[in-house]
């Protein structure tokens, strides 16, 4: 399959912006600069013309812009289709469990805010490649962190969370007391 390495360059630059978009929509693959738009054409243009199902897999380090990249890859998908859930389609999967995000990123020695699992994103289209659902699915949580930590890293956020509003009338039946990192 193709390959794209990306650099994460911890600031915002114009290359993802619409206009890009509409700039890699409908150009084959290495007519253009290797760009995670072009991998989504690609993607896309196999989906519609053989129909069948693609994936896209996004991997790197911590802190290597896997989030960004999977978020480029959304909106690029529901710009082309001219779906009618186009109204920021990845921010409404990304939203869609908060709650992963707090009980599986941690702090790690590379990373303040370190997904310590994995996310598998399956987005569906109907029959006219318009997008119609998602769902996001984890795997691979890294369990020893809930009893070990390495140092100067910490445990899922969630804990230090729930330490944090330990005097909230709410939460007095818990029983919880200050995290070790606050006291």
């Amino acid at each position: 399959g193709i390959i794209l390495v990306a650099i994460n360059p911890y600031k915002q630059l114009p290359i993802y912006g619409d206009a890009i978009i509409h700039a890699y929509s409908g150009q084959n693959m290495g007519d253009m600069d290797p760009h995670i738009f072009a991998v989504a054409e690609e993607a896309y243009k196999q989906m519609a013309r053989n129909n069948k199902n693609q994936s896209i897999i996004v991997s790197g380090e911590s802190g290597a812009g896997k989030t960004v990249s999977a978020r480029c890859t959304m909106r690029y998908f529901a710009t082309v289709s001219k779906s009618s859930s186009n109204a920021h389609v990845e921010d409404k999967v990304l939203a869609s469990n908060p709650i992963t995000e707090a009980v599986g990123n941690a702090k790690t020695t590379r990373n303040d805010n370190s997904s310590r699992f994995g996310k598998y994103t399956e987005i569906s289209f109907d029959q006219s490649y318009q997008i119609i659902g998602a769902n996001m699915r984890t795997y691979l949580l890294e369990k020893s962190r809930v009893v070990f930590q390495v140092e100067n890293e910490r445990n899922y956020h969630i804990f230090y969370q729930l330490c944090a509003s330990a005097m909230q009338p709410e939460y007095e039946h818990l029983k919880l007391g200050r995290s070790q990192e606050n006291n």
